[in-house]
């Protein structure tokens, strides 16, 4: 965070008026938020010295950024965590990391259940949240390999994984993003994902202020709210995960909403190119798919100056300097147009996972490649396609049904807003196929979903055999669809007879 903190201080100043900040809280400056950060490095110094590793509270306001900030100031390394983190989520943050100090409300540090036996030195920070601190001389920030920020992900494994990144890395990918977007200095930037997660404390913090633009927030994801502050305070880019961008697309007063952005640009989860054209065409911006994870933040993207074939049927090009490939089982290079599991190389590659205040390397190929565990094509352009997890099937009977590709189907339906695919248990075959659907219009039942797959020649084999209306699809704290949630609820209403 030290290249960020010395430019915000630089611009602070320059041009300490500049707006920093649009949230739920009001309007802040750049001066404002700077000086809050300053104040912030001095109770640091006095509690710590060093250059400490801070657990935040990572809400979408000023705050974080404040946050950011004074961890810069002070050369250490800053962790961001949501506040609505459970305990046993607390517990596993603080073993991986090990923090000298945390800034949060006291409120949320109740809900943490922050041991003040562990962090005794208590100070009043940033109008009305808390330092707490060990009171010892701040590790040595050497322990993190060039890292300067950690976020938890889900992980594979059942276990949060603390995902840690370098700044050349976070720059990396946001110079990549503001030249494929095509945008300019003080360009408002919409920042709606919690910035708990990895990729939106890169792009939704971390690049309006280098950006030098205004980061513009809402307190929480309510859709209306988020078109309304795009619109109100001339948001030109935002990043969301698909089902938050659909959201948007059906709300009553999304038609031409959003025609002042240069583009919105969706990446996370599945993708339907019918879906998301109907929901620019209402919206009235471009979508821009993207494919990234925590791990190599954002390496592929399309363009806004591209068809839209292009923009909304693939996940676009590599970043310069970044190399994404599929392979074979044995993982050997595949020729183009096949489709294999993909592995990616480049600038924003993370530094690793924190263990017990140090990053553990991640598990790389021979030749340097991580393993992203997704499937993917590269065509002769270069043109990267993502067509799904390697392990998200459906075994009925024996028979593997690709979900993804279920999910894509009903996604054709015209008033299909939103659907997600899952299985539901079954004695004699195993699993069976069910959906839960968002319609634009009337409730659409089996009868209508099965009517519209065989009109379009859709094999029957891979049918849903129950389908169940919602009125929103279930996401997680960062705004991805919960597949979880998402099996729990169509076990609670097939359970319940409802269709």
């Amino acid at each position: 965070m030290q290249l960020l903190a010395r430019e915000f201080a630089e611009r602070a100043e320059r041009t300490p008026g500049d707006v920093a900040v649009i949230d739920a809280l009001g309007t802040h400056t750049v001066g404002e938020v700077m000086a809050a950060a300053r104040e912030l490095a001095g109770a640091l110094e006095e509690s710590l010295g060093g250059s400490p590793t801070v657990l935040v509270q990572a809400d979408n306001t000023w705050r974080t950024l404040a946050t950011a900030l004074a961890v810069g100031l002070r050369g250490g390394m800053v962790a961001v965590l949501s506040s609505h983190a459970v305990a046993s989520e607390v517990e596993l943050a603080m073993e991986d990391i090990e923090p000298d100090a945390v800034v949060a409300s006291d409120e949320v540090l109740a809900h943490w259940v922050v041991s003040s036996t562990s962090f005794p030195d208590k100070r009043a920070v940033l109008d009305g949240w808390a330092l707490v601190a060990s009171g010892r001389p701040a590790s040595d920030v050497a322990r993190w390999s060039g890292g300067v920020a950690v976020a938890m992900t889900s992980g594979s494994t059942g276990r949060p994984k603390c995902v840690v990144q370098s700044e050349e890395a976070l720059r990396y990918a946001d110079r990549s993003t503001i030249e494929a977007i095509g945008l300019e200095p003080g360009d408002a930037i919409g920042a709606f994902v919690p910035l708990s997660s990895v990729a939106a404390f890169c792009f939704g913090m971390y690049l309006p202020a280098m950006l030098g633009g205004p980061m513009v927030c809402i307190e929480s994801w309510q859709p209306d709210a988020a078109l309304e502050a795009m619109a109100e305070h001339q948001v030109r880019w935002t990043m969301l995960v698909p089902t938050m961008a659909l959201q948007l697309s059906i709300r009553p007063s999304a038609p031409g909403r959003l025609s002042g952005l240069k583009a919105m640009t969706v990446g996370g989860g599945p993708m339907d190119a019918g879906a998301l054209g109907r929901a620019e065409d209402t919206l009235g911006t471009k979508l821009i798919r993207v494919f990234g994870m925590s791990e190599c933040l954002g390496h592929t993207t399309t363009r806004p100056d591209e068809d839209a074939e292009t923009r909304l049927a693939c996940d676009g090009r590599p970043f310069p300097g970044t190399v994404v490939r599929a392979v074979d089982e044995d993982g050997r290079p595949l020729p183009v147009g096949e489709v294999g599991a993909a592995q990616v190389h480049g600038p924003s590659m993370f530094v690793g996972y924190a263990r017990s205040g140090r990053p553990q390397p991640p598990e790389l190929t021979s030749d340097g490649f991580l393993p992203t565990g997704d499937l993917v094509r590269v065509d002769a352009a270069g043109t990267i396609t993502v067509l799904g997890r390697q392990k998200q099937i459906i075994i009925r009977g024996g028979r593997n049904i690709d979900v993804n590709e279920v999910e894509a189907a009903l996604a054709r339906i015209p008033s299909v807003a939103q659907v997600c695919v899952v299985p539901l248990p079954d004695e004699l075959l195993g699993e069976r196929v069910a959906a839960l659907v968002v319609s634009t219009g009337p409730v659409l039942g089996l009868a209508d979903i099965t009517a519209e797959l065989a009109a379009a020649g859709f094999p029957k084999g891979k049918w849903p055999e129950f389908v169940f209306a919602v009125p929103d699809l279930p996401q997680n704290r960062v705004g991805k669809l919960s597949r979880p949630d998402a099996v729990r609820i169509a076990a609670e209403l097939h359970a319940a007879g409802t269709e």
